[in-house]
């Protein structure tokens, strides 16, 4: 994953302290940057301990082989970061990866970025966000740390957003991956699935339909458009049902209202008045779950 500009405010130059260079031959192998970040240590990987806000579940062992001969032919280009802990040893921030490739390989000691971190939640956040930008992560992994970032932090969705240089929509159609049964979200960590088949899928207004159409995109190997289209061609169905539906004397507001709230997901009310004229009231219950509604209604397409 590519980094993203501004993602941590002024950057990790602004938290890295002087720290000496143990062995010369680590800062030939660092690629041109400027000076405040340069300032890199030698450190015994035994002294690392892991980081305890890894967000990474899944490591996929050929990613994992394909790092160590690049580690064995060029070094480690990107150091690790670290912060120091009350016991003398380190705690991992980012880099894990290249912690267990360079242990793998006998390597004894790695380059890395020791910086300050005030407490445990700073921590996590740097964490987190160190992880989103600097490591390749699979989708459901990015939304467990934008909800992490949320849940653990304190952070709303926009802030998450602004933090890792992402338009909230992003982040927001993220966090509804984690509304998909675990088995689908299983198979977008090992990516039998893509994330547009998940996006898909997600709207659908129930577990059950979901699981029926994620089986049916893996049998007959479907692609993104195809479910898509079958996505589509459900809900068209859902509509001409509510509209019959409509037609029965007294049941009306009853039905459209109860078709609505699964399709939102939320509680809806319709009120008639006469003439035909009458109210559609959705209820939110914070600013998230405006905007995931506003989301919601604005993927519906004309």
């Amino acid at each position: 994953m590519t980094k993203s500009k501004g993602g941590l405010g002024k950057g990790l130059s602004a938290l890295i302290r002087p720290a000496v260079i143990e062995r010369s031959e680590i800062e030939t192998k660092q690629p041109k940057v400027p000076a405040a970040e340069r300032s890199i240590a030698d450190i015994d990987i035994s002294e690392i301990c892991p980081n305890p806000f890894q967000p990474r579940a899944d490591f996929d062992q050929q990613a994992l082989d394909e790092l160590k001969e690049s580690i064995k032919q060029k070094g480690i280009i990107q150091p690790v970061t670290v912060r120091q802990a009350k016991d003398g040893k380190y705690d991992l921030i980012s880099g894990e990866r290249r912690i267990r490739a360079s242990t793998e390989i006998g390597l004894k000691t790695i380059p890395a970025y020791i910086i300050e971190v005030k407490n445990d939640e700073e921590m996590l956040e740097l964490a987190l966000i160190e992880n989103l930008q600097r490591e390749h992560l699979n989708p459901i992994e990015i939304a467990i740390s934008y909800q992490r970032l949320m849940h653990d932090v304190g952070l709303t969705a926009e802030d998450v957003a602004k933090k890792i240089s992402k338009d909230r929509t992003t982040v927001v159609n993220f966090l509804r991956l984690l509304k998909l049964p675990k088995i689908i979200q299983d198979a977008v960590r090992t990516e039998k699935l893509t994330m547009g088949h998940a996006r898909a899928l997600v709207s659908l207004p129930d577990e059950q339909m979901q699981l029926r159409i994620f089986e049916r995109a893996i049998k007959k190997d479907l692609n993104v458009r195809q479910v898509e289209k079958i996505v589509r061609d459900l809900g068209k169905k859902a509509d001409k049902k509510t509209h019959n539906l409509a037609k029965s004397p007294g049941t009306v507001e009853e039905s459209i209202a109860d078709k609505m709230q699964q399709i939102l997901a939320t509680k809806v009310k319709v009120n008639l008045h006469e003439g035909g004229k009458g109210e559609i009231i959705v209820e939110f219950y914070s600013n998230d779950d405006l905007g995931r509604l506003f989301d919601l209604i604005s993927s519906i397409e004309h």
